[in-house]
């Protein structure tokens, strides 16, 4: 195989030197030829890289390089600042894909040089190196000023074997833990509806058992908030939780992403790479739109689940899992393994057990504690400044569909924090909530709104009044009867504190419960 040597030159710039460039003892001949001395640094190539102001200095360089290898170029890269690493990283990294076609690494072996160059460009060839886009063995030729005499060893090959130090895998292993229980510590599916008293206790039942499990609910529900809480609970919780999207990745790329794949297995797989699966191992893998997964994708699934074992694409060795597989969709799969679209026997395999998220419509008595919660997120951005609703603008809210659930509530919520400074109203609500169509409550399971105590009579009081009325009513009651203690009143009320206090303040009520 031919040999190619990649560096920069060392023969300085015209003008003033570098602040990194240090004065030269006499007789030094420079790291590039010092590496060409060695009797066992012999080239077919070399390339010399060198910018604008150091080609008039890098030309003698080049030359007497020449004798030490049939071929010998220079490249002028064009940057001005080789000390800023975003010049150089977008000069280096074309540069290295039209090295690797000019010399093919099925036919090359390239060796580059650290020791010249910016200190910039040297952790920049380490980058391209250890990323994969420059497949190439990085050399090192100890300073003259360390090898007073002929040094045995004067080269040395620079190896980044991260997995090779114990002490590394350690600390890896813990940010993967602290990581998990990070993201499992927001896992909070807010909600006191019986929907979600439902929901929740039968995700306690699932956590402490190890089946798969499938999620089944609307986009924008909250799914992977459920498998969140499913792996905390679980004995699993100590472990990762690793959540993958199947709908965003073509084929192809999916099975990689699924599965990893060994280095050379495809164009572009420069090195060996741990899929999903493996990043979960101990812990659990949530498979988010698992309809999506095309028949060939779903064959090998079904075998991973199987065998509990997998080979990365390309590769011939059997590696063993310990890993819970939650998956969720949206989608009717029992009506997709009727039409013949996904595997009968995978879609059994993933329902070990199943778990329904509710939409948002069937909770509706959730808004008020969601827009709560999203409304102290807000604050928190805002550094303390809280925003209120109007009653109008929560009613038009309780009358939304929220055919995007969860995630679109929010969002609207969100972008309150954006446009409004202290109220929320009618007009500031997103066009299609503003002339939402339909009742309070949205439906089955929403809110239940009491009648007006008393209400009779031939007239009818608009149903907005009634509601305001009704509940300004059970809250003075609810105060009365706890001796003005919010806390005790908001649990009797079942409301949150936070959502006693803002109607107390919208309704005009003090503490002792008088207008």
């Amino acid at each position: 195989m031919n040999r190619l040597l990649l560096t920069w030159s060392d023969a300085g710039t015209l003008g003033p030197a570098p602040a990194h460039q240090g004065r030269r003892p006499e007789g030094d001949r420079g790291p590039v030829l010092r590496l060409l001395d060695q009797e066992e640094s012999r080239y077919d190539a070399i390339v010399v890289l060198t910018i604008p102001a150091g080609e008039a200095p890098s030309r003698a360089l080049v030359e007497r390089a020449r004798g030490r290898a049939p071929r010998v170029e220079l490249r002028v890269v064009d940057v001005d600042d080789p000390s800023d690493y975003a010049k150089l990283f977008r000069a280096l990294g074309p540069l290295a894909a039209k090295l690797k076609r000019a010399f093919p690494p099925a036919a090359w072996a390239t060796d580059v040089l650290l020791s010249a160059g910016t200190p910039q460009a040297q952790t920049l060839w380490v980058i391209l190196v250890q990323a994969g886009l420059l497949p190439a063995r990085m050399l090192q030729v100890i300073p003259a000023a360390f090898v007073p005499r002929p040094h045995p060893r004067a080269v040395r090959e620079v190896r980044l074997d991260i997995e090779g130090f114990p002490e590394i895998r350690a600390l890896r292993e813990e940010v993967v833990r602290l990581r998990a229980e990070a993201r499992t510590r927001d896992a909070v599916l807010v909600g006191e509806s019986e929907p979600m008293r439902l929901l929740r206790a039968r995700i306690a039942r699932v956590a402490a058992t190890d089946v798969p499990v499938l999620i089944l609910g609307e986009t924008g529900t909250g799914k992977e908030l459920a498998a969140r809480a499913i792996h905390e609970h679980s004995p699993r919780g100590r472990g990762p939780f690793i959540a993958e999207n199947c709908g965003v990745f073509a084929e192809g790329v999916l099975a990689s992403e699924l599965f990893g794949h060994e280095a050379g297995a495809f164009t572009g797989a420069a090195g060996r790479r741990r899929g999903v699966f493996e990043q979960a191992h101990g812990g659990t893998l949530f498979l988010d739109e698992i309809g999506e997964l095309s028949p060939r994708v779903q064959a090998s699934l079904l075998r991973v689940l199987q065998d509990g074992a997998l080979r990365r694409v390309g590769g011939e060795a059997t590696i063993e899992l310990d890993v819970r597989v939650v998956a969720a969709t949206h989608r009717d799969l029992a009506a997709m393994v009727a039409q013949g679209t996904f595997r009968e026997d995978l879609y059994y395999r993933l329902r070990g057990a199943t778990i329904e998220v509710p939409p948002l419509r069937a909770r509706a008595g959730d808004i008020e504690i969601l827009v709560d919660a999203f409304l102290d997120e807000v604050g928190a951005r805002r550094k303390g400044r809280g925003l209120k609703v109007s009653r109008e603008a929560m009613r038009r809210l309780h009358q939304h569909p929220w055919p995007g659930n969860v995630r679109e509530l929010r969002a609207e919520v969100l972008r309150w924090g954006v446009f409004c400074d202290h109220a929320v109203d009618v007009g500031d609500l997103a066009p299609e909530i503003a002339a939402a169509p339909g009742t309070a409550g949205g439906g089955a399971g929403g809110a239940v709104w009491p009648a007006e105590p008393g209400a009779g009579g031939d007239e009818v009081a608009p149903l907005a009044d009634a509601v305001a009325s009704a509940e300004r009513a059970a809250i003075g009651r609810a105060l009365r009867v706890h001796g003005g203690n919010i806390s005790r009143a908001a649990r009797a009320l079942a409301i949150d504190r936070n959502t006693l206090k803002r109607k107390m303040a919208a309704y005009g009520l003090r503490v002792d419960g008088a207008a």
